[in-house]
């Protein structure tokens, strides 16, 4: 039995650092969004291996010997006690240190295949308590839908979003370490979101409210290490973008608008200088 799964990107419209705590996590209040953009993957039991064997195509960054994918099935087995080994190829569409989850998202999706492949009817909150320990945005896509993440990651609230959004990624060609940007982040004071307004802005379509409410605590740090990020920034907003922001710990920069076309018009004019993606929200 092959599996062919999409392993779906996200967007942090708002992203709030509450606080470290004193076991180096840092306590989240976070908005993310899944878009279409997402990855392939296909997953294949191995009865005659005593090893898992993650096959990732995207070379540019040198970490592909590492994969969450793994940890992902590994955990998997752990809890449900199965022997059964796994090859799983990605084909990466998601950029690798973008803020957009890639790796994330990947480790989620295996999960939920493996699940469901193996017949282990695990629930939904167990493969996100399962996730918890593997990386902050993983529980997030368990679920896949529009929601308010609270704690490290764990706390998923659902959301709604009235408008039907197209999203422009822009990405410059140095990525992000997250481990980089929160240290740099941790040195700074932390400005914070008003994430409950972000939230109601989604839920009644208001693009002004949202415009003057989406933020992001990593942001700052980010800029320190790609100045580029900034200049996205200021593009997209020359361009007639109103909602603007980086996602994630960066280096992607996306704008938001209900208006396709333009959209498409400032995606042509920027392809040539930057890794440029059209998009949408799932909702």
């Amino acid at each position: 039995m092959v599996k062919s799964i999409k392993s779906f990107a996200k967007i942090n419209i708002s992203l709030d650092v509450v606080s470290k705590k004193s076991n180096g996590y840092h306590e989240l209040d976070s908005v993310m969004l899944p878009i279409e953009l997402h990855d392939s993957i296909i997953i294949e039991p191995l009865y005659k291996s005593n090893d898992n064997f993650v096959t990732v195509d995207d070379f540019s960054n040198g970490l592909v010997h590492y994969n969450l994918a793994t940890s992902a099935i590994e955990s998997l087995a752990k809890k449900y006690g199965f022997t059964t080994k796994f090859r799983v190829y990605i084909h990466k569409n998601i950029p690798m240190q973008a803020g957009l989850g890639g790796g994330s998202s990947n480790a989620a999706f295996t999960l939920k295949a493996v699940n469901e492949m193996l017949k282990l009817n695990a629930s939904e909150q167990e493969l996100i308590e399962l996730a918890t320990p593997l990386g902050a945005d993983i529980p997030f896509f368990i679920p896949c839908v529009p929601s308010r993440c609270n704690g490290i990651g764990e706390e998923l609230h659902p959301i709604e979003v009235k408008n039907n959004y197209h999203v422009l990624l822009v990405k410059p060609n140095i990525g992000c370490s997250t481990k980089e940007v929160f240290a740099i982040a941790d040195s700074l004071p932390y400005k914070h979101v008003k994430v409950d307004d972000v939230i109601k802005a989604l839920k009644e379509g208001d693009d002004d409210l949202l415009a003057a409410s989406i933020g992001n605590s990593l942001e700052e740090a980010a800029i320190k290490l790609v100045p580029e990020i900034q200049q996205i920034k200021q593009t997209l907003f020359d361009r007639g973008f109103k909602i603007v922001l980086m996602s994630g710990s960066g280096s992607t920069v996306f704008a938001l608008s209900t208006d396709s076309s333009l959209i498409k018009k400032v995606a042509k004019e920027l392809d040539d200088h930057y890794f440029v993606e059209v998009t949408k929200v799932i909702n």
